[in-house]
């Protein structure tokens, strides 16, 4: 009987997760896909996405020093039965640039020192098709340049088919765009700088190229030559293959239950419906915005793992390798030295107030106009921290995909609002639980109202509603006794917050919250604030009715808060009686 699968938590390596038995979700369908496009291919996806275990198998399925392993490496996969006439026909050669990225002192030395050590590692590999003169004068070359002009000539003459994969092409270069600025980028990218010298190498070179990346910055300074029909990461046909559908998560979990792994009475149905809004909603093509969305890969098997080995759920359901991602909201905000910073920040603001943005999405744009609106908008779709809901008429109205992401920016917004005014987490924390289990609200309410002064004093810009609700959803976001729905639809209308108790993990917590935010300009007369008060009782009293309500909030007391804001003062803090 074969042995169980083990969950392949953070390996990256096609030919480890095969030959160490660990379980894989079959992508191999997409061969032929690819194949059937162009010779040159440019795609793009965020983080923790599965990139480089997908490149990784391509690199073993055209590898022709790998021929007489095929049936080891790909048995039992869609590929085996349907193999393409290019299957295992390539000399391959694979870089992967994110090890290059760590700082960007003397960064030309240092790709040439990994380059050099890839193209050596080619010739070990493929000596055998080669004349033992020809490998000595690649190994005795000091310049990765020169090497590959080498094998360039004598593959050519030989008529052997080359294969190049870049895996993270952009990875130093968007290093390089956030810590030295656009000029060093610039010098790097255009003219004679050594990296576009390399890539003027590869088309001419290459039989077939394949890039994958997170943003399409490097790529437009590098290739202005290349046809644009490289790029494929809007591509509809493309949508699924990187990613886990809803089916891939289900039989992966069917799977570990089937074999013992999970508990034979665990529900997987309810474990399904508790990681989707933490883990899913990635769209990456108009086209499929009406089809099923996409799970995060690294976040489900993080997930997984913790039910097989304690059979519970995450006591924290972001991964804490993932929290620390919310310092790319950070490099993107403080790209090129601070120019334009404010108009990036009110963009981020608007996207955690919101949840969403309006933009033109750029699939490419040179490095020097990086800060330009839709660009700046573009790049946070492509690092993962917004993903397609909806088309607007020309535009697509883009939204932060799920809770991990979520976090990320209202920790990232946290960071920014504590620049002006701190607030004392420990005493948030205390107050916290008075919220939850002892029904006093109001000492938690009233901390942040006071840090929302504070900060609007040292910052005008942050007065608003959209900033108020940024605001407090930063730091309601931090109770996580709670998991904290804002804008959700209830009754047929969308309350400001719902703060539904997480019994699975805290079934203690005694109460729950509805509130509604309410902001009038500091103008406002005490009429306007008394129309806001009476028309958040009637909107508090209809969300109280609906079902999800009733429902979700069965065991605790409901509490129907109004909040209201003249200007950054608060004007109202009262709890409605749910009559």
């Amino acid at each position: 009987m074969a042995a169980v699968k083990n969950i392949p938590y953070g390996v990256a390596n096609f030919e480890q997760l095969r030959n160490e038995n660990l379980y894989y979700v079959d992508k191999t369908m997409y061969l032929p896909l690819l194949e059937n496009m162009s010779n040159y291919l440019f795609l793009i996806r965020p983080r923790r996405f599965g990139k480089s275990v997908f490149v990784s198998m391509m690199r073993d399925y055209y590898d022709i020093a790998k021929a007489d392993r095929f049936d080891t490496l790909f048995d039992g996969l869609w590929i085996q039965d349907h193999p393409t006439p290019l299957k295992n026909t390539f000399q391959m050669i694979y870089f992967d640039f994110s090890i290059i990225g760590a700082g960007w002192g003397n960064l030309e030395e240092k790709f040439n020192e990994y380059c050099s050590i890839v193209m050596d590692s080619f010739i070990h590999t493929y000596k055998a098709f080669y004349r033992e003169e020809f490998c000595r004068a690649v190994l005795g070359t000091p310049n990765a340049g020169s090497k590959m002009k080498l094998v360039n000539d004598e593959a050519h003459k030989c008529g052997y088919p080359l294969y190049l994969i870049i895996d993270e092409y952009d990875n130093f270069t968007n290093v390089i765009l956030s810590e030295g600025g656009k000029e060093m980028f610039h010098n790097l990218t255009h003219a004679s700088g050594f990296y576009r010298e390399y890539f003027k190498l590869f088309k001419a070179m290459f039989s077939r190229v394949f890039l994958i990346g997170v943003s399409p910055v490097t790529l437009d300074d590098l290739s202005s030559g290349y046809n644009i029909d490289w790029n494929i990461s809007q591509a509809p046909e493309f949508n699924h293959m990187l990613g886990f559908s809803e089916s891939d998560v289900r039989t992966m979990f069917r799977y570990y239950q089937g074999n013992g792994k999970l508990r034979a009475d665990a529900d997987i149905e309810a474990m399904m419906e508790e990681m989707k809004p933490w883990y899913n909603n990635y769209c990456f093509a108009q086209e499929c915005l009406d089809d099923d969305r996409l799970y995060n890969c690294d976040m489900v098997y993080y997930y997984l793992r913790h039910q097989v080995l304690y059979a519970r759920s995450p006591r924290e359901m972001v991964d804490k390798n993932i929290r620390t991602d919310y310092q790319k909201l950070k490099m993107l905000a403080d790209i090129d030295r601070g120019n334009q910073r404010e108009n990036r920040m009110s963009v981020i603001e608007e996207i955690a107030a919101t949840g969403s943005i309006l933009m033109n999405l750029q699939t490419s744009f040179p490095a020097d106009r990086i800060t330009d609106d839709n660009n700046f908008r573009s790049l946070l779709y492509y690092y993962g921290l917004l993903t397609m809901k909806r088309t607007v008429g020309r535009r697509i109205e883009m939204a932060i995909p799920n809770n991990c992401v979520k976090e990320q920016y209202w920790g990232f917004m946290r960071d920014y609002f504590d620049r002006s005014a701190r607030i004392d987490m420990n005493a948030l924390q205390d107050e916290m639980d008075l919220m939850a289990f002892d029904g006093e609200w109001q000492p938690f309410i009233e901390r942040i109202a006071k840090a929302y002064k504070e900060n609007s004093s040292v910052r005008d810009s942050i007065l608003g509603e959209h900033n108020l609700q940024g605001f407090f959803k930063a730091y309601l976001a931090l109770n996580s006794l709670y998991l904290v729905e804002p804008e959700i639809e209830l009754n047929y209308g969308f309350s400001d917050f719902l703060l539904l108790p997480d019994k699975a993990r805290y079934p203690e917590v005694a109460h729950s919250y509805i509130m509604e935010l309410k902001y009038v300009k500091p103008t406002a007369a005490d009429a306007e604030i008394q129309e806001k008060s009476s028309e958040a009782d009637a909107q508090l009293k209809k969300y109280s009715e609906d079902k999800i309500v009733k429902r979700l909030c069965t065991g605790t007391r409901l509490h129907l808060l109004k909040v209201i804001f003249r200007g950054a003062d608060m004007a109202v803090c009262a709890e409605t009686e749910r009559g």
